[in-house]
Parts: structure tokens; sequence; C-alpha cells
């Protein structure tokens, strides 16, 4: 068995690779310079080493492997789309297609173009579905009732700002919407947010809408709780069954040692159960 790993930055595609490998398939990655962890090398029987917007090295190193399935995962930076992007004629044509480059309209673009050519876009977590978010309040701490209104307020907007396909994460405290996540992405978004309240911010992160569920799912792991307490956020509420959560029990260890809260929920009602 083979799958392709279009692989960005993070953890992700390492992971996903480690599980891949041990369920008996063949990994046939593309790697982007500046942005993949270099020791997914070694997690993979082949490696392709590209830019940003070199589409037609992906294709043609996926059909010199006969790679008819593959997965895309990992953080592309965004503010890279202007400054790190060497696009071929496979990029500009995709480019040219297309009414706005926003994030899911990229993506799909791609897996239209990619699926053209033979290559089936698969969900990134086909293989690891134990890493979705489990619904529940994982924390000793539980959402207080002026977080509770927050999370409220935080989950419409963070799901309006999806339904532009602009961000997935808002930042809110006391009624008030401190900070909303575009191009900069989520880390950024927490920190901007968080150093505009008096330190017990709420971080709102759900899946857009329409989201396909084949990539750009959301992510959080141990560094989101590391920069909420960096930014004095206390509280993260995440969508139940949508969200990719990494190093789950270091997250929840820390966030005790913190008094943090951490609580996945399929919609706002369900804080009052």
């Amino acid at each position: 068995m083979k799958i392709g790993l279009i692989a960005g930055g993070g953890k992700f595609p390492i992971i996903f690779a480690k599980a891949a490998r041990a369920k008996g398939f063949s990994i046939y990655a593309v790697a982007h310079q500046n942005e993949t962890n270099s020791l997914l090398e070694e997690h993979v029987d082949e490696i392709r080493w590209v830019y940003l917007g070199q589409i037609k090295k992906l294709i043609n190193f996926f059909k010199s492997n006969q790679v008819t399935e593959a997965v895309m995962m990992g953080t592309i930076a965004k503010a890279k789309l202007f400054k790190d992007l060497r696009p071929d004629t496979k990029a500009i044509s995709l480019i040219a297609g297309m009414r706005h480059t926003l994030d899911d309209g990229i993506l799909r673009s791609l897996a239209g173009m990619l699926e053209k050519e033979g290559i089936t876009i698969r969900s990134s977590t086909f293989l690891l579905p134990n890493l979705l978010a489990e619904k529940g309040c994982w924390t000793k701490r539980k959402p207080s009732r002026a977080e509770k209104r927050d999370i409220t307020l935080g989950w419409e907007i963070a799901k309006g700002i999806g339904r532009l396909d602009i961000g997935q994460c808002v930042v809110v405290e006391g009624g008030s919407i401190l900070a909303v996540e575009a191009i900069d992405g989520t880390d950024t978004t927490i920190m901007r947010g968080g150093k505009l309240g008096s330190g017990k911010s709420v971080v709102v992160k759900v899946c857009k809408p329409d989201q396909d569920l084949r990539f750009d799912i959301p992510a959080i792991g141990l560094e989101t709780i590391k920069t909420m307490h960096l930014a004095g956020a206390n509280m993260l509420a995440i969508e139940a069954g949508k969200a990719v959560v990494f190093e789950k029990e270091e997250m929840i260890a820390l966030s005790d040692q913190w008094k943090m809260s951490i609580i996945a929920i399929e919609k706002p009602e369900d804080i009052n159960d």
C-alpha cells in the first residue's frame, strides 16, 4: 500500500507518517522548504523537497512513484504566500481560476487539480481518529459563568469568520472580542487578544461551517496552552469531533498546574450540561 503525504510544518506530518508506517503503508512525502520539519525524512520511504507553488514537481513525484492517494496536513505560514511563493505553470493556472485566495478555496482547488491528475485526497485523520477531540471538560477547573457567556459569544463570532473563510479562532473577555484570527495564525491571535485582556481571556477555536475535513482541520497542542499562559488567557473551548489534539495528557497536566480550563463541545448549549 502506498500513500502520498503533502506536508507542511508542525508535528502532524510526522505523527501521520509513523502511524501509516505502522499500518504497513509506504509513504511518499512532498515536503516544503522552510516549513516542514526535516525529521520527517526519517519516517518516510521517499521525500521530495519543494517550494510553495511548485505543484508540477509534486504531481510528477507522485506519478513517478505510482501514488494515487494522498493526504494534506501540517501548517503553512499564510504570510509566506506573499513572500516565499515560487509558482510554476500549474500553480499560476490554479490561482488564475480562483476569485480569491482564502484558505479553503486554495486547498479545494489544489485537491481538485490533483484529483484530475489521478491523485485522490483523503482525510488527514483517516489513520488517526484517536486524535479527534472528545466531548467534555478535560481539566479540573470548569468554566465559570462569565466564561460560559464568553464561549457562547466567541463560538458565534468564530463560526461567522469561518463562514467567510477568514480564520478559526477568536479571543474573548467580558463580552468583548479582543482578537480575530486572520492571516497571522492562531498563536499570534492568542497573543494579540490575551495582551488586551486582564488575564481572564477565553480562546475559542472551531471548525469552519463549510470546512472540508480532508484538510485544514483545527489543531491544538501543548504549545497552544503555553501561548495562552504567556498571553494571559486561561480558558480554551474547541469543537468536539472536529479538532485534532496533540499531546493531550501533557496539555491537561499543564493546564491543571496553571489552573486553566479546556472544554470540547459540539454546540454552545453543551457548556450547560
